[in-house]
């Protein structure tokens, strides 16, 4: 009985495709890139103990400024940043994230104007470069997940 489940399923879904074959469920990473539509990606921070407000601090005099002009360009279209309720069981916990949209994949990935923001918003480039050194002194981990839409039309 459940080989003869399974099987039916199966003939339904390929036959679904066969009728739409124009409509993906999933996309890969390579043909989604490849489409001019706005790209999310969350940016997860994992700080060190103790330096939450000091992580935060330096983020928001530092990096959010950069953002924020970057929203202004257009090049950013959503930002949003993320604190936890609670703190996790510490295997792989965030405990800062930033979720930006990008206009387009093709913003995503030029970022050439961020030296002219970043020359422009801070000419004392010495305490700049040294409080963003500090500001990843105190994470523990940092990643980012570009994030793939999945169609389910």
């Amino acid at each position: 009985m459940k080989r003869r489940q399974i099987f039916v399923c199966g003939m339904l879904m390929f036959g679904a495709m066969a009728l739409a074959p124009d409509r993906a469920v999933a996309q890969s990473p390579a043909v989604q890139s490849a489409q001019n539509q706005a790209r999310t990606v969350w940016y997860f921070y994992r700080v060190k103990w103790g330096y939450q407000e000091e992580f935060v601090r330096l983020y928001e005099k530092n990096h959010y400024p950069i953002l924020k002009a970057q929203l202004e360009t257009g090049r950013i279209v959503g930002m949003k940043s993320y604190v936890p309720t609670y703190h996790g069981d510490g295997r792989a916990d965030w405990t800062f994230a930033v979720e930006l949209t990008f206009a387009s994949a093709d913003a995503f990935y030029d970022n050439s104007g961020a030296a002219a923001i970043i020359a422009r918003l801070y000419p004392d480039q010495a305490t700049f470069q040294r409080e963003e050194q500090r500001r990843f002194e105190i994470v523990d981990a940092h990643w980012d997940v570009p994030l793939n839409v999945v169609d389910f039309r």
